[in-house]
């Protein structure tokens, strides 16, 4: 399996010279099996312009799964050359709640944007996904309903038959109480998802010091409960992501750092990171 980061931010993209290593784009992670193009995409942020850099003029031919439908994951929907051309083929998979391509075109139609879902070209369907176990471009993937703030979402666990990838993009267990440590309880949807995984990608946008302010009732983690979740559940290693858009590169670097000791393999995404694993 191998894993290409293209975009790694929360929330909103952030631009300048203090974003260059970890990036500014918003969510998306693109898989492949082995040395093939990409044909599994979680999450269409604006990230996924880089997709179409690394296909290099190839049409995608693939499904993309949405964990749910906020701006900063569906905003590259529209922005995504290789999708949008003659010869692609794009399956788009949103957790079920009615028309897909309906509840799609609320945020991509006039007034909003000059076109709709249904107008871009080359063949692209949508549909709704509802949870459990599915086998999409060769991958056994499942779908399971986590919190977050502002409408269904949900987390995904990816197999090819010998390595594992989960990736829960924007989490909020405090939703569910306050935990052992009051950043939320390791919730069996959050366990289940996580147990045994090669790779863990897990939203890391706040810390538990910001989670003193009003960041609490936000919809997503502390760095901290994603350390303790990977520990939890035995992940091999955990990639920070979803980084809150004001957070510098030297400030990613010091919570990698301040994660050391804690007994977990912890790095943060980086746009145009890949893993092999």
């Amino acid at each position: 399996m191998h894993v290409l980061f293209c975009g790694v931010r929360g929330s909103t993209p952030a631009t300048g010279p203090d974003f260059v290593r970890y990036g500014g784009n918003t969510s998306c992670v693109a898989v492949a099996h082995d040395d093939h193009d990409p044909t599994l995409v979680l999450d269409a942020g604006t990230g996924l312009s880089r997709l179409s850099r690394r296909l290099d003029g190839r049409p995608f031919r693939g499904t993309m799964l949405l964990g749910h439908l906020h701006w900063d994951h569906t905003h590259g929907l529209p922005f995504f050359p290789a999708g949008d051309r003659d010869g692609s083929d794009v399956t788009v998979l949103i957790p079920a709640q009615g028309d897909a391509e309906q509840v799609l075109a609320r945020a991509i139609s006039p007034p909003h944007f000059p076109i709709t879902p249904a107008q871009l070209r080359g063949n692209w369907r949508f549909a709704g996904l509802d949870p459990g176990h599915h086998r999409i471009e060769g991958f056994d993937v499942t779908a399971t309903e986590i919190p977050h703030k502002g409408g269904r979402t949900y987390g995904f666990r990816v197999a090819d038959g010998d390595r594992t990838l989960a990736y829960l993009s924007d989490h909020w267990p405090v939703s569910l109480g306050d935990g052992a440590d009051g950043l939320g309880p390791y919730h069996p949807a959050a366990t289940g998802l996580a147990a045994g995984v090669d790779v863990l990608v897990h939203d890391a946008q706040y810390t538990a010091a910001e989670f003193a302010t009003p960041r609490r009732e936000f919809g997503h983690s502390a760095v901290e409960y994603a350390v303790g979740l990977a520990a939890t559940a035995g992940a091999r290693r955990l990639v920070l992501f979803h980084h809150d858009p004001s957070r510098t590169d030297d400030q990613i670097d010091a919570l990698v750092a301040a994660c050391d000791g804690r007994g977990v393999d912890v790095t943060a995404a980086a746009e145009g990171m890949t893993l092999d694993l």
